[in-house]
């Protein structure tokens, strides 16, 4: 006697599904291997800096069959994040308020849930930014959007403002969606516009000259060419995305509160190299800035105040000449020097 088949899913209900746990953007493809000349030619290029995790466990970030077995459909999704910028802020704007991951991660338990009660018998896996998968490209081929010279994953009415998740099932679903053309045509302000030349080709980031990697990721010096660039920002970096014809057009505001600004993503550099630890410890958990620390915000606070020679800045500058750690009393006599 045949075993019975697996139920094959229905597209529109995990769309729908997906929806209703909080996602902003939800699209369906192939689990079928992804090509490898990007990921290796970028790796072997040196362009992940010191990112040693992206070179490991290449093929399971390939072939989501590696990681569920008899794994048939990808499930891309999307927070989007973008509020109208009434604040200016040293902190990317999807830093300001909760970890995105946090985000994502509550909103697929809920997802994975109501599937799961669809089918117990099916497996999955789940993926926001650190495990066994490559969002964006499944984001691509899921027709979530193109991506951009700068990188960015580009949505014709949302722009790049939203995070990204994936989720692999080993069931087939009844309808896939078919990847959007590229819209950028002979536009190029986003790599006009980077401060620090970051851009190696278009859609191609060397990790060694962004602002973001250096101000998120990079623990220890930052190098004196790159620094210059921090002009304004303390974490992450924007520009690319800010100049975007597409983000420029009327977008649709997100209100999830989750994703509010907090305090401590509206301070200024100076308020910013200013905080104590004990304030950092209260307003950073919860956020993406942890990630760089305490000493680490406060240096990068120092970059920004002295690449934009905040004059006004001066009396922090001096007084954190002298504070007892050793990357944030030489990023202030950077500071210094360029006043």
């Amino acid at each position: 006697m045949n075993a019975p088949q697996p139920a094959v899913l229905s597209a529109d209900c995990i769309k729908e599904t997906a929806k209703a746990c909080g996602f902003s953007l939800v699209g369906l493809a192939r689990a079928e291997p992804l090509p490898a000349a990007p990921l290796r030619d970028w790796l072997a290029a040196g362009h992940a800096a010191d990112l040693g995790w992206m070179g490991k466990n290449v093929e399971e970030r390939l072939d989501p069959a590696r990681v569920v077995p008899n794994a048939r459909t990808v499930v891309a999704l999307a927070i989007a994040y973008h509020r109208p910028d009434d604040e200016r802020s040293p902190i990317a704007r999807y830093a300001r308020g909760r970890d995105y991951h946090y985000a994502h991660r509550d909103r697929l338990k809920k997802l994975r849930k109501r599937l799961m009660a669809l089918d117990p018998s099916m497996r999955t896996y789940s993926c926001v930014d650190t495990g066994m998968a490559m969002e964006k490209p499944w984001a691509v081929r899921a027709g979530l959007g193109w991506v951009g010279k700068n990188g960015c994953l580009i949505h014709p009415q949302w722009g790049s403002w939203f995070t990204l998740s994936v989720l692999f099932l080993n069931r087939e679903a009844d309808a896939y969606d078919s990847p959007m053309a590229d819209q950028c045509g002979s536009c190029d302000k986003c790599l006009r516009a980077c401060p620090t030349k970051a851009f190696a080709a278009p859609q191609v980031v060397d990790c060694r000259k962004c602002i973001a990697y250096h101000s998120i990721e990079n623990q220890g010096p930052v190098p004196a060419e790159v620094r210059p660039g921090f002009r304004t920002r303390a974490f992450g970096c924007d520009v690319c995305q800010e100049v975007c014809p597409f983000n420029r057009r009327p977008l649709p505001a997100t209100q999830d509160p989750v994703l509010a600004p907090r305090p401590i993503g509206l301070l200024s550099p100076e308020q910013l190299a200013n905080l104590s630890e004990a304030e950092f410890a209260a307003l950073a958990p919860g956020t993406p800035l942890p990630r760089i620390g305490f000493h680490g915000l406060r240096r990068n606070a120092l970059f920004a105040l002295g690449a934009s020679r905040r004059q006004e800045a001066r009396a922090t500058i001096e007084r954190l000449l002298l504070d007892p750690e050793p990357s944030v009393a030489e990023a202030a006599q950077w500071a210094l020097g360029r006043l």
